[in-house]
This record gives C-alpha cells, structure tokens and sequence, in this order.
C-alpha cells in the first residue's frame, strides 16, 4: 500500500518566491555593485537573471492559466541569453586579462585598443 500524502505538504504561497527572487536579486546587485573583480560582477549578473526567471516560473504557476507554458517559454528564452550573455562576457573578460595583466575592473579605465 502507498502512503497518502500529509495535508503538510502544500506548495508554499507565491509571496515565498516572491521574497526569494527579491533576496537573490540583492544580492546579485549588491555584487555587481560592490565588487571590482569581472568574474565576480559577470557571477551577480547571472543571479539577477535567475531571479528574474524565478519570478518568471512563479507568476506562471500561480497565474490564471498554467496549463499554457508561457512561463517556461520565457524562462528558456531569458536562459539562452544568459548562456549568450555569459559567453560574450567571458570573451571581454579573456581580452580584459589579456591586454590589462588583471580581471579587476578598476584598472582597466580606458578604452583604447
């Protein structure tokens, strides 16, 4: 015989997302902000945008129509860019390192080629 399950185990409320999207996007920000190492700053760019795509998945669950995949096809759309942006990211970061001897943004302060 199969357990039933517990009437415990209900999906947390959409403020539960909410709330962790808005704590990843701070911190995301906070290390695009703060920090002047590229790595770094390219590592809180992609936590923006996965807490974006968390809201994403978040207001299609819960939304009016979930049935229709809305949501996932603008979670997948945001993750090829991200793959795209992180791509084109680390290319300027390998040029950074390259000409500059550094990763750190502060050095690299003009932009002469």
């Amino acid at each position: 015989m199969t357990p039933a399950l517990s009437p415990q185990l209900t999906m947390p409320p959409l403020q539960c997302y909410l709330l962790l999207a808005a704590f990843l996007f701070s911190i995301g920000l906070a290390g695009v902000l703060v920090r002047r190492n590229a790595i770094l700053v390219l590592i809180g760019v992609e936590l923006m945008l996965n807490a974006a795509n968390l809201n994403f998945i978040a207001f299609w669950r819960f939304g009016p129509h979930p049935e229709a995949m809305t949501g996932v096809l603008f979670v997948l759309f945001a993750i090829a860019v991200a793959a795209a942006e992180a791509a084109v990211g680390l290319a300027l970061i390998i040029a950074l390192h390259r000409h500059y001897q550094t990763v750190r943004l502060d050095r690299a302060d003009t932009l002469r080629g």
